[in-house]
């Protein structure tokens, strides 16, 4: 516990939210892409509004009487498919967590220049399809084939190469039967800014693999070489280091900020009281099978309670009675750790383009009635 009358701590997103220095590049792919409002993660199911939102270039038309998804390359049987073709097939729904490769990329100093997303990059869904494994199956994929490419109709320019968005997954993990060309979200058609009218879902994996506006799918006999693959999405820490491509989402815990909010710095206002905080923790590892809570910027932890998970690829609900009774300020922070013994580092190791920064979350609050508590100065 603080004192309530001094300046927040160094870590505190209040006080690195006011350290920044946003560009006006920075700010048009703000205002194109959303996160996910903490309070949002009451929902086991995120509502599609409230789902993060990352659009790389620009959202396509698409004429769905003439939309056909073409399934080529290293296979004897090439295929192409309407989006009645596709729905036609036997159907599954399961719900999925997605989470941004970049989430937590703005709390990096020095921030690497891109979409500023803080922790909120994320969102849980049902997502309705039907399983790429048999597609593939009925395509015949060839003796050697190496990986499977997913093309989008998104257009533009990155790193100086004009592409069509695309991504690839080996041919092992593309034949898992969670891997869905998906159609619908929570019951309802694709949006066109979640992918109409064909999206890949490949749970466990960052959100950069769930190729939106598909408009191919190519089998290769090596591995696919184009740059949303070979050369972004790479955990490097300097430009002559080729890298780690990015792969599965590392374990996160996110808590749903207790009390009221400052309007500018959301450092929140609590009332003496016991507290319920809850959250939901995620992991495209292993499953989560522990959430640790700190009032004190994770100096000392005490173990949540875990509830059982909806979905093998979603979400678990964490919750924790906190002794909110002495006024003061507090730190709060949860930690995941999955099943793997992966946890949560308490801090952001830094890297050239921001990815898999999953440093545990803080949120700062201030216990004492609301309006007679004030906040410093100097973190507004």
């Amino acid at each position: 516990m603080e004192n309530a009358s001094a300046p927040p701590s160094a870590r505190t997103a209040g006080t690195l939210i006011s350290s920044l220095d946003i560009t006006p590049e920075e700010l048009q792919l703000a205002v194109r892409n959303h996160s996910m409002p903490l309070e949002a993660l009451r929902y086991a199911i995120t509502p599609v509004g409230l789902h993060y939102l990352l659009i790389h270039f620009d959202i396509p038309s698409v004429d769905v009487a003439r939309y056909e998804l073409v399934i080529g390359g290293h296979v004897t049987k090439p295929l192409r498919l309407t989006l009645d073709d596709v729905k036609a097939r036997p159907a599954t729904t399961i719900a999925v967590t997605l989470e941004c490769a970049g989430n937590g990329r703005a709390l990096l100093q020095p921030r690497p220049m891109s979409q500023p997303w803080l922790s909120e990059a994320v969102g849980t869904a049902e997502w309705t399809g039907t399983p790429l494994a048999s597609i593939l199956e009925e395509a015949g994929v060839r003796a050697g084939a190496a990986d499977v490419v997913f093309t989008g109709l998104d257009r533009g320019v990155q790193g100086g190469v004009d592409q069509h968005y695309e991504r690839s997954l080996p041919l092992a993990d593309a034949s898992r039967g969670e891997v869905l060309l998906v159609y619908a979200i929570n019951g309802w058609p694709l949006p066109p800014q979640h992918g109409f009218p064909l999206r890949v879902i490949a749970p466990g994996w960052y959100g950069m693999t769930h190729v939106k506006w598909l408009r191919s799918i190519t089998v290769t006999d090596r591995p696919f070489e184009g740059y949303q693959q070979a050369t972004a999405y790479h955990y490097r820490t300097s430009g002559d280091d080729a890298g780690a491509p990015v792969t599965r989402m590392l374990p996160r815990a996110l808590m749903l900020p207790p009390g009221v909010p400052d309007f500018m710095t959301r450092a929140r206002f609590v009332e003496p009281s016991e507290q319920v905080i809850e959250g939901r923790a995620w992991s495209g590892h292993a499953p989560i099978v522990g959430v640790a809570f700190s009032e004190d910027g994770g100096e000392s932890w005490s173990q949540a309670r875990l509830e059982d998970s909806f979905s093998p690829f979603a979400w678990r609900r964490w919750t924790f009675r906190w002794d909110a009774r002495a006024p003061g300020e507090y730190e709060l922070c949860a930690r995941a750790t999955d099943v793997e013994g992966n946890t949560q580092p308490l801090d952001q190791a830094w890297n050239l383009e921001g990815v898999q920064n999953n440093a545990v979350q803080r949120v700062r609050v201030l216990v004492g009635r609301a309006g007679a508590t004030q906040v410093p100065a100097d973190s507004r």
